[in-house]
């Protein structure tokens, strides 16, 4: 008998890369050796001290007891469509076109990408930005067309850098806000900007607002959408992060427009839904009593969120070579790295010497030349401390090794 040939790959998956994961199989490696891992690269908030609201959590379950358990409608349940239309116009959308619930935010993502983009095509996505995106273009023989967000400028969205890179092919443009990794909060004359140009050239806007209600200082986030009832845009938004439930697997998207600009792509979107059958059932629940009136787990959650940013802001900045905005939104940090060598070697040296795991910037997306890590502020303040103090240590010996300075 002949050795059967090895089974080829499709060739999309070539350029499929995933930083926040990857990192995680050298981390793993690491913790094989017995070395203390000091985790600060997963932004899953229930691997800390922070637990999902009770009323949501009997919400689930109450459904699940009541036997809910067997597909729902593609869109998702009456009641969850209810309350996102609500919340979109507590948001000040009020132009919505159609709702639909998916298994995560990463899942409507993926839809509305897969609806609108043909092989070839491209969407604006900022750099730094989240991964995700790369990786569904990347499936969809589609062009990530990354734009720059402004270090300088507390990490805006660069509106000259978008303009200059948009083309005949260009279909849409993403903006996380707030940002992952930086944990910027547009503004809102930028967000009138990234309007002005969509409208010039009939995109779509992505806006991806999976942690609108973690506003660190008293803050105000304002939906992108809401600033226009014209332009075409699509809102995504989900129980993972500002819910503590990012294994409930429950996000959505809010369609919002005009109408007779929409329509055809609307469809396209709802034939995916249709074809996939529909997100989990009995979760869905959740959404009513998470979007309700109760919101009292945010208060101290935000309280935990500030304190943890500021001595993720002030204990990097008291360490040379390394630099770093603070958060106004989410939990992240994306602190600069004052190195020759790349962020990636940094990062996985740093690993395996003192087990503190973080995220070298190059897979986000970065300006060229410049160096970054992230950093997930979740865990509690003793376990940020004694990471930070490894970094510093480190950071130390690496000057002594590499004296380069690139200020």
């Amino acid at each position: 008998m002949s050795i059967p040939a090895q089974i080829t790959p499709a060739s999309r998956t070539e350029h499929i890369k995933y930083a926040v994961r990857d990192i995680v199989v050298l981390a793993n490696q690491v913790a094989k050796t017995g070395k203390e891992m000091l985790y600060l690269n997963i932004g899953d908030p229930n691997q800390f001290d922070f637990i999902t609201p009770g009323h949501i959590v009997e919400a689930v379950h109450k459904a699940m007891m009541a036997n809910y358990n067997g597909y729902s409608p593609s869109s998702g349940i009456k009641s969850a469509v209810a309350s996102i239309e609500r919340e979109a116009h507590k948001k000040g959308i009020n132009n919505v076109l159609d709702i639909f619930v998916t298994t995560g935010a990463s899942e409507a993502i993926e839809i509305c990408l897969t609806a609108l983009v043909n092989p070839g095509e491209n969407v604006l996505i900022p750099e730094p930005g989240y991964p995700l995106y790369n990786a569904i273009l990347a499936k969809l023989d589609a062009v990530e067309n990354g734009y720059y967000l402004d270090e300088a400028n507390g990490w805006q969205p660069n509106l000259e850098d978008i303009r200059s890179k948009i083309n005949d092919k260009t279909r849409a443009i993403v903006l996380i806000n707030p940002n992952n990794p930086t944990g910027s909060v547009c503004h809102e004359a930028t967000m009138r900007g990234i309007i002005k140009l969509a409208r010039e050239h009939n995109l779509v806007i992505f806006g991806d607002e999976i942690y609108d209600k973690l506003i660190l200082d008293g803050g105000k986030h304002i939906s992108i959408a809401s600033m226009d009832p014209e332009v075409s845009a699509i809102t995504f938004n989900g129980l993972s992060k500002s819910y503590v439930a990012p294994g409930f697997r429950i996000g959505w998207g809010i369609v919002s427009g005009r109408e007779t600009l929409m329509h055809d792509y609307i469809e396209a979107i709802n034939k995916i839904l249709r074809a996939r059958l529909c997100a989990n059932h009995p979760i869905q629940f959740g959404i009513e009593a998470a979007l309700g009136a109760n919101q009292e787990h945010l208060k101290p959650m935000l309280a935990k969120l500030s304190r943890r940013r500021d001595i993720t802001t002030n204990r990097l900045n008291a360490i040379p070579g390394i630099s770093c905005i603070p958060a106004e939104g989410a939990f992240y940090a994306f602190p600069r790295l004052d190195i020759a060598e790349s962020d990636e070697l940094w990062v996985s040296e740093l690993i395996r010497e003192t087990g503190v795991v973080v995220v070298p910037g190059s897979g986000f997306g970065q300006v060229p030349g410049t160096k970054h890590f992230r950093v997930v502020f979740l865990p509690t303040e003793d376990i940020l401390e004694k990471a930070f103090s490894q970094i510093e240590r480190f950071m130390l010996k690496w000057r002594e090794k590499h004296p380069f300075r690139t200020a």
